[in-house]
């Protein structure tokens, strides 16, 4: 089935695209909703132009779309871009919980009769992220916003320790260990589906009071030959 992926460069829409091209289906194209609303309800804030970047490394050409993540109105938006992406039967997502999201999905593509691929949905957290360390992907914290989780964690690769960490603060601080919240967000750097890997070589950290972001300034693409 030729698919397009709902993508925002995060751990879960880049693992459902290797798990869609793994079963066999062809993904097209990556749709990126490119916006500076750190508060939308919908679409992922920090670093979300750099999925550019994302899609060279996988050789799958990125699809922007204009939107400034209002809440509903950013749904016109979302349907916008699904209809840029000619010639698909599918659309993956990558959530998990997030009922509010997976609604609004569907509904869009039901309009647009299309299929919705989200592989994970409804998966045990801690399973899914033994399943996405596993494979060896490189994911990155770069935002944080819930009790538990501090500046420290920005810019940090989730590793086997930071794993077991996460684990024990979601139970302490009660917040889903995957992120389903917004209590934080996630950048991909290499992974099996990668052809080539990321870097980040300058960033910056931004926190306002219980919450911030690890936003990139430079980033570079090398040859895993």
């Amino acid at each position: 089935m030729n698919l397009g992926a709902l993508f925002s460069g995060g751990k879960d829409s880049t693992f459902a695209v290797y798990n869609s091209l793994h079963a066999g289906h062809e993904v097209k194209f990556l749709l990126t909703m490119l916006h500076r609303n750190p508060e939308s309800y919908m679409f992922q804030y920090p670093n979300i132009e750099f999925t550019k970047y994302q899609g060279e490394a996988m050789g799958i050409p990125v699809v922007f779309q204009e939107t400034k993540a209002e809440k509903e109105h950013e749904l016109k938006d979302l349907e916008t871009g699904v209809k840029k992406l000619v010639g698909i039967e599918g659309l993956i997502a990558g959530g998990l919980a997030s009922k509010y999201q997976y609604s609004r999905i569907e509904d869009i593509a039901k309009k647009l009769r299309l299929e919705v691929i989200a592989p994970f949905w409804k998966s045990d957290p801690e399973e899914y992220w033994r399943l996405i360390l596993d494979a060896d992907f490189s994911v990155m914290v770069v935002g944080v916003a819930c009790e538990g989780l501090g500046k420290e964690w920005l810019g940090r690769i989730i590793d086997e320790q930071a794993l077991q960490e996460l684990k024990k603060l979601s139970e302490k601080h009660r917040f889903h260990m995957a992120g389903e919240g917004g209590e934080f967000e996630t950048f991909v750097l290499d992974g099996p589906i990668f052809k080539k890997s990321l870097e980040v070589k300058d960033a910056e950290t931004v926190w306002d009071r219980d919450s911030g972001f690890y936003l990139f300034k430079k980033v570079a693409i090398h040859s895993k030959d």
